[in-house]
């Protein structure tokens, strides 16, 4: 299971400072997330969310801030992009002339996301045969 953690500082009702851990992983397949709100002071502990789905900005931007991002790239040329749009489209929800858009940044540059984002859409590209690498 791929997953990166993030901690922000955070303030608690009961005034002290706390800690809100944010999570994003792999679970069977599909992108999830968590956040986890702790203060040592006053023994407060809870889990503000946890399920599938694309994680909230703020989540994100911890994550990216605490591990910096990932790049995936096509690992070499592809003779067709079909598998590769229908991938984006599946995994990202994504317009036609959104998925050609980011097809085009597989090919050059890459496409820039989470580790977990990333993890993810490689293995999905993968299945269709597509050969993908990613940076850190």
């Amino acid at each position: 299971m791929t997953g990166q953690t993030a901690k922000i500082a955070s303030l608690c009702k009961c005034g002290s400072a706390a800690v809100r851990q944010v999570n994003q992983f792999i679970n069977h397949g599909e992108l999830w997330w968590d956040a986890e709100f702790s203060c040592d002071s006053c023994g407060t502990y809870l889990c503000e969310q946890a399920g599938p789905g694309t994680a909230p900005d703020d989540v994100r931007e911890a994550l990216l801030a605490a591990h910096g991002p990932a790049r995936l790239r096509l690992a070499e040329p592809v003779s067709s992009l079909v598998p590769v749009l229908k991938v984006l489209r599946e995994v990202s929800a994504v317009s036609l002339s959104q998925a050609r858009e980011l097809a085009e940044k597989l090919s050059h540059d890459g496409v820039v996301g989470t580790l977990s984002e990333m993890e993810l859409l490689k293995a999905r590209l993968q299945l269709r045969g597509v050969p993908v690498d990613i940076d850190r």
